[in-house]
């Protein structure tokens, strides 16, 4: 592994965090000594784990492979690092599909609740052929690095436009690294080195080599076990001194790759097996300086420590032990740290996971013919669990199939860059091959400088959404562009529901506002009191992230044995879109459509009321509520205060929720286009701020009714969290006539909501289209205690006699 001091989270900027908080993220920070050295560093790590809790997502996603113009089905479970139970905490998911460059083409928010989530996302029909990248993640994520987001690799291929000439196979190009076991190589220390092959695509090579010395003899040998990784050992003799390895390939070309370079001092860590029981962590050092130094060693796994011991360096080694049942299953971290407290090397090992959720399903028949109904059983033992289940037809766009729950909640979420095959590790009993893996995985997630600060900062730069969107703004000085703290700002998007927001600008000038039910498309009006402030200049931050994890991407290269699946792809496509294609359309969850003010104290419905040529005439002739002043500046309202028995001035006026500051504006606005007048003749408390009473005016569209807004206010189109939309399949039930509608549907069933209760088992049903061939069946899950399992199996479908 590669050690030293760990990168991840950096250049954090302060967030206030909502009043309700993560677990563990508002514990007081203890003290820690300068001398108590491994006990400090024990406590510190257990604080910082405490404080920063690991969140991950999963997604099932519809099927591997699409043609542009169809839609994405997918379904987000969030789990907790630790037990990988699920965890309800983050109530939004951040969804994109990413093209070969790493840009983003299509972007949605995805509502968490109880911790999963589903929707959908329909491909452009101008997107162009390719392999894109799907990523999900949530606020909190963010602030641990792009690479522990949600990854996974699909295929879009766009029919609609000419493919070309078949092309050529690319240019195949080789890439070998070697990672010395702890971190680097010491002259006269024996090391363990592993190393990782592959081609431009990404995918592991075998081959075999040899590693030479500065006059070409021979000083070891290696030879890879599984998808290009492998691992040999070796004692360089001479500091600085440069060593090649000289690999073969199956092709019988030869590369040569220069080794890490060799020091003359330091320290070398050896991770051994021995015996069923323990692990032996091995520590030489190099150096007089080190040859009697007291170290200490540091386990962890998921989130919890799991060895914590010291030892004495004599003649320059020392030998830990560690009982393998002290070890959590999945990827363990040991750290070795000098008597300074510095992190000096580490190294990753991997325990399978426990035995999977007992996962089973079955089709009542092998084959169906078209239009055939399907029943589909699912078991799951005595675990209740909750399932997502596709099916899709196999071709050869989608023969290689998806990532499953258990290989990503158990190792993939926890290492840095892809793995291939990531399930072999979890299903096989193979240590040595997963011994490799770890080996060549770099690992990223924390700072060990950040763990071991006397004051670790824990006000990340994004804050978890417990309870709806947050939407994050800045407001600077037009003429400086510095930020500017303490002002009030206010944030309203225009709707019969009157529930606008406020918030004070930070030190940073940074602003956050709560937004828990927005749906769909907004247009949101964010102002200050633009009677009072006119120098500032707002801004509304994106909230997907703008980094990305480093990583090569794979070309997509069509050959003409994909000719028959993309012409079968095509007709299915263009069938689909003429005949059985149905409107989009995302429903909103029922929300509480009551204003934030709850009962006003009166209420007027102009349209029972005589109508007056002015909202000043409306004031003044029957709502005794609001009382009407002009003065040299123009009009003011004033509204008594029944709890106080006095008079409040400049009460918040809101049009359809939107703060309107300027009483002038609002009295010349046509009174004819009010649909209702709401008035809260008392002091109202809302966030950080208080107003002198509220007048609410209602239009009877909720749009403002082109109401000319101040033009210092920021008008921003938003889009919110997805509404739900249902997956349509035909059904063929008698006594119905039969459709005479082509039925060339390529996805027959997708089901995000599937539960199994404790009895263990549950029945689906489908109908087959009118395509042949075979179908794959993908069903993935997680129960309540943290236990995933995935199976999938495939039935056929064929013609009609």
């Amino acid at each position: 592994m590669r050690c030293l001091l760990l990168t991840g989270i950096s250049d954090l900027r302060r967030w206030p965090l909502p009043s309700l908080v993560l677990a563990g993220l508002l514990g007081a920070e203890p003290a820690f000594g300068q001398a108590d050295s491994l006990a400090g560093i024990g406590r510190r790590w257990a604080s910082y784990s405490q404080r920063h809790p690991t969140e991950k997502l999963f997604g099932h996603l519809d099927r591997p492979a699409y043609v542009s113009g169809e839609t994405l089905w997918l379904k987000l479970y969030a789990v907790e690092g630790t037990t990988q139970q699920p965890l309800a905490t983050s109530t939004v998911a951040y969804v994109e599909v990413l093209d070969p460059a790493q840009k983003p083409v299509l972007q949605a928010k995805i509502a968490l609740r109880e911790a999963t989530g589903h929707g959908s996302l329909v491909l452009p029909a101008a997107l162009p052929s390719g392999r894109y990248t799907v990523r999900a993640y949530t606020s909190w994520m963010q602030n641990f690095g792009p690479e522990f987001y949600f990854h996974e690799a699909i295929t879009i291929v766009n029919t609609r436009q000419p493919l070309g000439p078949v092309a050529a196979p690319p240019t195949v190009a080789y890439d070998a690294q070697f990672f010395p076991e702890g971190g680097y190589l010491v002259r006269g220390l024996a090391s363990k080195v592993g190393f990782k092959l592959t081609d431009n695509t990404g995918r592991g090579i075998a081959a075999e080599g040899t590693v030479l010395d500065a006059a070409g003899t021979t000083v070891a040998r290696f030879k890879t076990l599984r998808f290009g990784l492998g691992s040999f050992s070796f004692t360089p003799a001479v500091a600085g001194a440069t060593y090649r390895a000289v690999i073969k390939l199956p092709t019988k070309q030869t590369i040569t790759q220069v080794l890490p370079a060799v020091r003359e001092q330091g320290y070398v860590l050896r991770l051994e097996d021995a015996g069923p029981e323990q692990l032996r962590v091995v520590v030489q050092t190099q150096g007089a300086a080190l040859a009697n130094e007291r170290l200490y060693l540091l386990g962890h796994a998921r989130q919890q420590v799991a060895v914590a011991t010291e030892g004495q360096l004599a003649a320059g080694q020392t030998v830990f032990t560690v009982p393998r049942q002290q070890l959590a299953a999945g990827v363990a971290h040991f750290t070795l740290f000098n008597s300074n407290r510095q992190p000096v090397c580490e190294r990753l090992y991997f325990s399978p996971p426990p035995a999977p959720l007992a996962l089973r399903a079955q089709a009542d028949k092998p084959k169906y013919a078209a239009r055939e109904k399907v029943t589909l059983r699912l078991e799951t033992g005595t675990q209740p669990a909750n399932l997502s289940v596709a099916v899709y037809q196999l071709d050869s766009l989608s023969a290689a199939g998806g990532a499953d729950i258990t290989s990503y909640l158990w190792l993939s979420a926890d290492v840095k860059g892809p793995i291939e095959h990531p399930e072999y590790y979890c299903a096989t009993p193979d240590p040595a091959a997963a011994d490799n893996l770890m080996l060549t995985q770099g690992w990223s997630r924390f700072s060990w400088f950040q763990v071991l600060a006397p004051r670790p900062d824990s006000l990340l730069a994004f804050a978890p959404e417990l309870h709806g969107q947050l939407v994050r703004g800045r407001v600077l000085d037009r003429r400086t562009g510095a930020p500017v703290p303490g002002l009030p700002v206010y944030l309203a998007a225009p709707s019969r529901r009157i529930q606008p927001h406020a918030a004070i600008s930070q030190a940073n000038g940074n602003l956050l506002f709560e937004v828990p039910d927005w749906y769909g498309s907004q247009q949101l009006v964010m102002q200050t009191d633009t009677q009072r402030d006119s120098l500032y200049r707002l801004e509304i931050m994106s909230p997907f992230s703008g980094r990305y994890a480093a990583g090569v991407a794979r070309p997509l290269t069509l050959t003409e044995r994909w000719a028959a699946s993309l012409l079968r792809r095509h007709v299915q496509a263009g069938v689909q879109q003429q005949y059985a294609a149905r409107p989009v359309r995302y429903l909103a969850p029922a929300a509480d459509s009551g204003a934030f003010y709850g009962k006003p104290t009166e209420r007027y419905l102009l349209d029972e009321y005589t109508r007056f040529a002015t909202l000043e005439d409306i004031l003044r002739e029957y709502v005794p509520g609001i009382l009407v002043r002009h003065r040299k500046d123009g009009f003011h309202l004033l509204v008594p205060d029944n709890n106080r028995r006095d008079v409040m001035e400049n009460p918040l006026v809101l049009l359809d929720g939107v703060p309107i500051f300027d009483t002038n504006r609002v009295m010349a606005f046509d009174p004819l286009k009010i649909k209702r007048l709401d008035v809260v003749m008392s002091r109202y408390l809302s966030g950080p701020l208080t107003y002198n009473g509220i007048v609410s005016l209602s239009t009877y569209k909720g749009d403002l009714a082109d109401f000319p807004l101040n033009p210092h206010a920021l008008l921003h189109a938003y889009e919110g969290v997805q509404g739900e939309r249902e997956f349509y399949a035909p059904r063929y039930d008698p006594p119905a006539a039969p459709s005479r509608l082509p039925d060339f549907r390529n996805l027959l069933y997708w089901n995000p909501l599937v539960r199994t209760t404790t009895a263990g088992s549950t029945e689906l049903t489908f109908y087959t289209s009118d395509q042949v061939g075979s179908y794959r069946v993908v069903v993935q899950g997680l129960t309540a205690g943290g236990l995933t399992g995935s199976t999938s199996f495939t039935f056929g479908v064929k013609a009609a006699l």
